[in-house]
């Protein structure tokens, strides 16, 4: 059973059945008689995950964490009016390519969370991987790409322990 699995815990068993059930709720509605229902599947589907995907134990650097959230809303801002900028021009600056970049995060969850996080940089998207290399579908690849993702992944790897 789940619970004498090592990695078992009730608080994380409680944060993904409230986690399931705030989708539900959102999904769903609010509506009264759709309550104990919803309680049920996210109960059900906090379990399934549970043995799925055990909890690990993590202990972010939350200051570290916020400066990494702001440095990418940051380079998000600056990068969407770049992209504004390209397009109102009467001719597009654009020199679209791939550019690949070795990854020195572990394969897991810590390198899915860096690659959803990239993916949310405008200009630049996450195109597969080759082996331990990020490939980047960039609309500027002479922009210092493989230096801005370094730098990203050296802060995500500090903020989340993968040091």
């Amino acid at each position: 059973m789940l619970k004498d699995n090592p990695s078992w815990n009730t608080k994380g068993a409680a944060s993904r059945a409230l986690l399931f059930f705030a989708v539900w709720l959102m999904v769903a509605g609010w509506e009264p008689a759709d309550i104990p229902v919803g309680l049920f599947a996210a109960g059900a589907a906090a379990w399934v995950s549970l043995a799925l995907l055990p909890v690990q134990p993590a202990r972010p650097r939350y200051r570290v964490l916020l400066t990494l959230l702001l440095r990418i809303m940051r380079g998000s801002v600056v990068a969407g009016f770049d992209i504004a900028r390209r397009v109102l021009k009467s001719r597009l600056d654009l020199r679209p390519g791939l550019v690949a970049f070795p990854v020195s995060l572990p394969q897991g969850n810590a390198r899915n969370m860096f690659f959803a996080i990239e993916s949310l940089q405008p200009g630049n998207l996450p195109a597969g991987v080759d082996g331990n290399a990020l490939i980047i579908h960039s609309l500027d690849i002479s922009q210092p790409i493989g230096a801005d993702l370094a730098r990203d992944e050296a802060q995500f790897a500090l903020a989340t322990r993968h040091e």
